[in-house]
């Protein structure tokens, strides 16, 4: 589960780019699961999709998580 903290300093996007390392790393999703899609984390967190969309680009670009059109990204 990811916990914005929409009061703290740092963007929105950086916080759930952490929090999806974080648990990437501790396994809540391991290599290979889908991850939570754009839509989902956005009524989930009550954020823009483009935020999280941001994230996930960020996350993509540094090699952490992929892509697959039509089917999500996946760690």
């Amino acid at each position: 589960m990811l916990l914005i903290d929409k009061l703290s300093g740092k963007p929105v996007y950086e916080q759930i780019i952490e929090g999806v390392e974080k648990n990437i790393l501790m396994g809540v999703y391991p290599e290979g699961s889908v991850l939570p899609s754009l839509r989902e984390l956005s009524v989930t967190l009550g954020i823009n999709p483009n935020t999280i969309q941001r994230a996930y680009r960020e996350l993509e670009s540094e090699g952490i998580v992929y892509t697959v059109p039509g089917k999500g990204s996946f760690a």
